[in-house]
């Protein structure tokens, strides 16, 4: 059986008290479980002020066999800052503003420069999601046409660097698209003539979407995953629904994080669950003890506070 670990962000001192509570002991092989396993959903870098414990924990579970690690979109933008393009040249030229959090983590590991290369090369090579055949793990959003171009990428014998290098490169790209969807989600992007007022008085120009419902007919808070604003009750237009494949009802139970749930819900629907709750905000990290069954039960979500 499985414990799903949400976005830990370098909080270790948290996941050291949730992986207890969850009854791991601490060993020379690090943190197990005589019968369960622990998964991690991806964003264990960035923000948090024990980021190097963090990997460490984390690493030693994956590599002793007592816990699965997929990568996040932290993860990839830190393993991206770091590759060369074909001529030599840093692959990043000017950092944008989603890789200022990877500055805590650059100056966290800045006494600890071949151990940060060392894990940057662990972090390479993690998978980008999960299927357990009953259940499925992934960081933002379950695809299976993300996931089927991948596979063929990597059937083609591309390597990570040559993936996450287009991904960033080619944003237009289907391996780049594929890498975003599972490690980003889908965010609705408004178009440039539409405005919308959210709660807060602001007109956000994109928000996060519910992946896994059906998207004709709904109202533009029904199709939000957002947990910082509402928005308004409106009928999307059908000239601008953007189309996407529901999650099947009867598909197996699919956990991811990214979404910063604060205080949830983390259980949408009885396949759907995300462990995020926000630590650097909250300062809670949320997993769920999957033991066996088909549907989840708010009973089997655990939560650690600071």
């Amino acid at each position: 059986m499985y414990d799903i670990i949400g976005d830990v962000h370098g909080y270790a001192s948290l996941l050291k008290k949730l992986l207890l509570q969850l009854g791991y002991e601490k060993s020379e092989n690090g943190f197990k479980h005589p019968t369960r396993k622990a998964v991690f959903v991806g964003d264990f870098v960035n923000r948090g002020p024990e980021i190097r414990k963090t990997i460490r924990i984390i690493r030693k579970m994956v590599e002793n066999g007592n816990a699965f690690a997929i990568i996040g979109n932290h993860e990839i933008n830190a393993i991206v800052y770091y590759l060369k393009d074909k001529d030599g040249s840093p692959l990043i030229k000017t950092p944008g503003k989603n890789f200022l959090s990877l500055y805590k983590t650059i100056n966290q590991f800045s006494a600890y420069a071949e151990e940060w290369k060392s894990h940057r090369e662990w972090m390479q090579e993690l998978p980008l999601y999960l299927d357990l055949t009953e259940i499925r793990i992934v960081h933002a959003c379950w695809s299976e046409t993300a996931i089927d171009t991948l596979k063929m990428a990597e059937a083609e014998g591309r390597s990570r660097k040559s993936i996450f290098r287009k991904a960033y490169k080619k944003a237009k790209s289907p391996i780049s698209k594929s890498v975003s969807i599972l490690t980003k989600g889908i965010d609705f992007k408004m178009p440039g003539d539409l405005k919308i007022i959210n709660n807060k008085g602001v007109s956000p120009r994109s928000f996060r979407m519910r992946w896994w419902e059906e998207t004709t007919g709904k109202t533009f808070e029904e199709i939000s995953f957002e947990s910082k604003f509402t928005l308004p009750q409106y009928e999307i237009p059908k000239q601008i629904v953007i189309q996407n494949n529901p999650y099947p009802e009867d598909a197996p139970i699919v956990f991811f994080g990214h979404y910063c749930r604060h205080n949830g819900p983390h259980i949408v629907k009885p396949n759907i669950c995300c462990v995020d709750s926000c630590i650097a905000g909250t300062k809670i990290l949320t997993a769920y003890q999957w033991n066996g069954e088909k549907e989840l039960d708010a009973n089997n979500l655990v939560h650690v506070k600071k």
